[in-house]
């Protein structure tokens, strides 16, 4: 199959959605995750043995396992979570042994690459940075509670869960630490792209972090890739309620000055005004692409094969840049 060398940024299903589709796309293939989480499973595992929360990269890890048998036996068996009354309850098995790979190896990176083996991955998983984060949110709030800000005041939220599930409306986005180190592999394969996938995914807790990061940042203004943004198919509750199509590109833009974007990708039943996103989209240097991409089954999730035909045409070599899907 071969196919364009494309690093895919994000964390948690929006993440894996990009991947299943990408990995029908092109066998160089890097996703780059996202290290804030601080629930379940993965936030038990970070208090507890100081590690990076493994979630996300466990997610990534079992998206890119191949369709055969064996690739989905694999990703059934990490994604697997234990039920009981003891201490082993709702922990992911995959969780369990990325972590087990940590210890014994004593190396995030090479970890993560060996797990990728066991399950036949199509590409590779990284961490953003190799020190976990916080994700630290300055919201506006409602006298309700609500987000807005109307008659109520700003207060400062801290944590990926406490963001994602906030009332307010998240007006500034900020990391603890506030200058993380990034994972050097993830800025070289960045550096060495052809294309970059920004999206889709949680707005303020899978997708702008990585534009936090300085080095990534770096990185992602200065690679001569091609950069495409994957907008959500809804609004997300809580963290993203109320958001437009071109909202998503706004936020997008003030934590990322200077960051040019080539292309949009969105789902054509969920833009309701194309002449609005394509002006934001315009502001970024980037042309809009609408097209189908969400299950027949389920309108909130996208359909891997059709997501997939979107980014075949988008990366097609004799594509011009105005052609639309």
């Amino acid at each position: 199959m071969s196919g364009p060398a494309v690093v895919a940024l994000g964390g948690g299903h929006g993440l894996a959605a990009s991947l299943r589709a990408l990995r029908r796309v092109t066998d160089d293939l890097t996703a780059v995750v996202t290290v804030s989480d601080d629930g379940g499973s993965s936030g038990r595992l970070r208090r507890e043995l100081a590690v990076l929360p493994p979630g996300d990269l466990r997610m990534a890890l079992a998206a890119l396992c191949g369709d055969d048998e064996w690739g989905q036996t694999w990703s059934r068996v990490v994604q697997h979570r234990f039920r009981s009354e003891g201490d082993l309850h709702d922990h992911a098995v995959g969780n369990l042994l990325i972590v087990a790979l940590w210890e014994l190896l004593g190396d995030s990176v090479e970890g993560l690459d060996w797990v990728a083996r066991l399950l036949g991955a199509h590409g590779r998983v990284l961490p953003m940075s190799l020190v976990p984060v916080d994700i630290e949110a300055v919201v506006e709030i409602d006298d309700d509670g609500s987000g807005g800000g109307a008659g109520g005041g700003v207060a400062t939220v801290r944590g990926q869960v406490a963001v994602a599930t906030t009332q307010g409306r998240v007006v500034q986005l900020g990391l603890v630490p506030e200058r993380p180190p990034a994972c050097p592999e993830a800025v070289t394969a960045v550096l060495e792209a052809d294309w970059v996938v920004l999206g889709p995914g949680s707005w303020f807790t899978s997708v702008i972090p990585h534009l936090l990061v300085p080095d990534l940042a770096e990185a992602l203004r200065s690679t001569t890739a091609r950069r495409v943004v994957v907008l959500n198919l809804a609004p997300q509750p809580g963290e993203t309620a109320g958001f437009q199509p071109e909202t998503h590109l706004e936020v997008l833009s003030e934590h990322a000055p200077g960051l040019t974007v080539d292309a949009v990708l969105a789902d054509s039943g969920a833009v309701h005004d194309p002449s609005s996103l394509r002006s934001v989209a315009a502001s970024l240097g980037a042309d809009v692409h609408l097209a189908p991409l969400s299950s027949d089954g389920d309108p909130l999730v996208h359909d891997p094969d059709r997501l997939a035909a979107a980014f075949q045409h988008l990366f097609a070599p004799d594509r011009q840049p105005s052609d639309r899907i």
